[in-house]
């Protein structure tokens, strides 16, 4: 009988390991080999190294609104809007970032698809952005605290532009999709704008298209150990962009240019198959846009935002769609016993 190759894996009902879950338990194919992990107790300390890496534990507590707040103590969001045709994305991510609590969220729109966009919203804001003079008023005059760009924005020296100016603002950024795939050619000129209140959000293609020397590392096969993980590929590019990175994925990792790093795994009893849907990453960009607004810190900010996002799946279940997500948020709040969310 012939031997299984080295690289084989076995579907197996339950996985025992001892003291704590290694990293190969929550990241790439070996997590979605199991379907239940137990960690038994063997009696060791538990490290306190701040290196480690750790499992996504959300700090909910900072989510509920004191009774008395109003609407600009929650920080005011912008998230930019592609032309004509192209503003779904971004209307995605401004209904997440409203939905998980900022308390004001701008669509800035090219003015040729103001009227599409005004079609579509309600509750969120429309401001025409018509060149980079009225995008400055508009962060200055609507005390704007953040900003999302890349969904659906569309490539080119528009994009450059825009983006560059958002940067020079130094207001808290998320850069997602279209902005990251812009920058393939030369992503150091994207690294030399960025600031430590950044959070980039790739998803494998856009991390190769950035990152390609790394993403190369971490396909490569493994001919000596210890292999090189999505985990040391996070970091390096963390690292690199000295801000805060988003890879996602079923084993989302997150990591911060000075060290910090966890993992948001949606295996085991958070799986979440549904989220692979289109737009589902434009509503994260949003839920990490609305906890930048509400005063989180980039790295808290991109932990909650996954760990809500999975359960906003887990809560609708199967036959999900993008529009599903933000929706769920009330439900999930009250189940987590945030009542002022």
């Amino acid at each position: 009988m012939g031997h299984a190759p080295l690289n084989a894996l076995i579907d197996v009902d339950l996985t025992v390991c001892f003291h704590r879950a290694k990293l190969g338990h929550a990241l790439d194919r070996m997590a979605s080999a199991s379907r239940q992990i137990v960690v038994a107790d063997i009696g060791l300390e538990q490290s306190n190294d701040p290196g480690a890496v750790r499992l996504v534990a959300p700090s909910l507590s900072g989510l509920n609104k004191p009774a008395r707040a109003h609407k600009y103590e929650h920080g005011h969001a912008l998230v930019l809007s592609g032309g004509v045709g192209k503003g779904g994305a971004a209307r995605l991510a401004a209904r997440g970032a409203l939905r998980i609590g900022a308390g004001l969220v701008t669509v800035g729109s090219p003015p040729a698809a103001l009227i599409e966009n005004a079609a579509r919203l309600d509750a969120i804001m429309l401001s025409a952005i018509r060149d980079h003079d009225h995008l400055k008023a508009l962060i200055t005059e609507r005390k704007i605290s953040v900003a999302c760009i890349g969904p659906g924005f569309g490539a080119g020296q528009a994009l450059r532009e825009t983006l560059s100016e958002l940067l020079k603002l130094r207001i808290r950024t998320v850069i997602d999709a279209d902005a990251l795939s812009e920058y393939r050619d030369d992503p150091q000129t994207l690294f030399d704008m960025l600031h430590n209140g950044c959070v980039l959000t790739p998803h494998s293609g856009e991390f190769s298209r950035l990152f390609p020397d790394l993403a190369a590392r971490l396909n490569a096969p493994a001919t000596t150990g210890p292999a090189y993980s999505k985990v040391d590929a996070t970091r390096e590019a963390a690292e690199r962009a000295g801000c805060v990175v988003l890879f996602k994925g079923a084993d989302t990792v997150i990591a911060h240019s000075d060290g910090p790093c966890s993992i948001n795994s949606a295996h085991y009893d958070r799986a979440a198959p549904w989220l692979a849907t289109a737009g589902s990453g434009d509503v994260l960009a949003g839920f990490i846009t609305g906890l930048l607004a509400r005063g989180c810190d980039p790295m808290e900010a991109a932990e909650t935002a996954a760990w809500l996002h999975i359960e906003c799946a887990r809560t609708f279940g199967p036959g999900l769609i993008a529009e599903d997500l933000p929706d769920q948020l009330p439900k999930v709040f009250r189940d987590l016993g945030l009542a002022g969310a």
